[in-house]
């Protein structure tokens, strides 16, 4: 049955605009995203079935492009139309970030840094550049390694640091496995960054690491 045969206030885009997009189901988001069903299948129908198929609507919004184009129902525009809404969602929380102090935001850079490097592959191991007010200057992904770790080399993080003339750094990167846990080894490349960057009087304010719940911040642990 189409959704427009529906009780207006059954639908999900009139539920949408009425009670608040935070109301409704998984399904219900998704459906509006995909705006059309299939043949025989309303976009709420078709939205349930994906949500089923991928396990959840993370892995849906993580796919990469083949495994997500292959479904019926979806394909290369709708791939690139989700691109384009996960890329302004990331935009509009670097803008955040960069209204004010990183400092008086944490949930907004623990939000920014995982909307970043959540859905990464292999390990990335990155930096948000702060100015000495703490506001941002810029990020970049540093390095890269396999899924079981990254090889970081404190005096290119400095590099950076000096080359944006940052005062202040914090620094993040995930574990694919979705663990957040710190390792030791962590714990000893904190130490070492701190250490590196403090010859140049530049602050490392935090190691954030980025697994499937909230990011575990070091500077909370006690590290820093």
């Amino acid at each position: 049955m189409s959704i427009r045969t529906w009780p207006r206030e059954e639908r999900p885009r009139e539920r949408l605009l009425q009670i608040g997009a935070e109301a409704l189901s998984d399904a219900e988001l998704l459906a509006i995203f995909l705006r059309t069903g299939r043949r025989g299948q309303s976009a709420v129908d078709l939205a349930r079935e994906l949500l089923i198929c991928f396990n959840g609507l993370r892995p849906i919004l993580e796919a990469d492009r083949k495994s997500f184009s292959e479904r019926p129902g979806l394909g290369d525009a709708k791939y690139a139309q989700l691109q384009a809404v996960l890329e302004m969602g990331r935009r509009q929380l670097r803008e955040e970030l960069q209204r004010g102090p990183a400092l008086t935001s944490p949930l907004d850079t623990r939000r920014y840094l995982a909307a970043e490097l959540r859905a990464c592959p292999n390990e990335v191991f990155a930096g948000l550049f702060l100015d000495n007010r703490h506001r941002v200057i810029g990020f970049e992904e540093l390095f890269q390694g396999t899924i079981d770790g990254a090889s970081v080399y404190p005096r290119e993080v400095v590099r950076r640091a000096l080359a944006r003339n940052a005062a202040a750094v914090i620094v993040a990167h995930n574990h694919p496995s979705g663990v957040a846990e710190p390792s030791p080894a962590d714990t000893a490349l904190t130490q070492r960054l701190r250490e590196a960057l403090d010859l140049v009087d530049i602050r490392l304010l935090d190691h954030f690491i980025i697994g499937d719940g909230v990011p575990v911040s070091l500077a909370e642990r006690g590290v820093l």
